[in-house]
This record gives structure tokens, sequence and C-alpha cells, in this order.
């Protein structure tokens, strides 16, 4: 197939070898934060959609990602700079939630709910009726 049959194909660059060795080695010594939350969000188990953890964007490694839904989701212990965050925010151009991990280790339904809004797109307002229906 490809470019005969009018099709475009993609070839993704491979990922930098010291990249792909330090994400691997992360998703082997995941903290204890990670793996409760990962324990939520791995097998689809979370609408069933795709999370992928650890994973590689260079030059960053996010800890948590839905690439259907262009999320990440970071959680940040005490090292977490902000300037640092804002700057990789940019760079990534995702949605980005930022969770303490002693939120996710107390509050953990709480941030399964605030996962569950971004992801769902609901609207705070309620949506208006099409034309002609209603009152």
């Amino acid at each position: 197939m490809g470019r005969e049959s009018g099709e475009v194909t993609t070839h993704k660059p491979p990922l930098p070898t010291k990249t792909l060795e330090y994400s691997r080695r992360l998703r082997r010594e995941m903290t204890d934060v990670e793996r409760k939350l990962w324990q939520y969000l791995r097998a689809g188990r979370f609408d069933d959609l795709k999370f992928r953890r650890q994973h590689p964007i260079p030059p960053y490694i996010a800890d948590f990602c839905c690439i259907e839904k262009c999320l990440i989701v970071e959680l940040d212990g005490a090292q977490h700079n902000t300037q640092v965050d804002a700057a990789r925010t940019v760079f990534l151009g995702w949605s980005i939630m930022r969770f303490w991990d002693n939120d996710v280790l107390l509050e953990t339904e709480a941030v399964l709910d605030a996962i569950w809004n971004a992801i769902s797109c609901r609207t705070l307002s309620p949506t208006p009726l099409p034309t002609g229906e209603g009152l």
C-alpha cells in the first residue's frame, strides 16, 4: 500500500535511547502513589479509555496520558517547581492535570472525579435546547 493507493504513511521517529530506557525504568519502579492511580486508569477501566503510564513525549515523560483525549495527568510531590511545570505545559500543548501525591492517596475519589469531568467534556451551564424544542 502506501502512496500508490492514495494513502499517506506517517513514520514516527524512534525515541532517543536514553528517554526510552528512562521511561521503562520509571514503569518498573513506580511510586506507591502512581501504583494507586494506575489501578484505576489501566486496561480501559476508566470509561474504556486507554491510558499510558510513564509515556515519553520527548524531551519529557508524562506520568499518565490518554492520547485519545490529549490529556496528561501528572502527580506532583515536593520536587516540582511551578515555573518548570508551566514551561512544560506550554511546550506539550496538551491538557495537563496536576495532583499532589497526598490528594491521590487521601482523596482518590475526588481525583478520579476531576479526571472524569475533564475527559467527559461536561459543561457547567445547561446546554440550550434546539430551536422549536421545549416551551
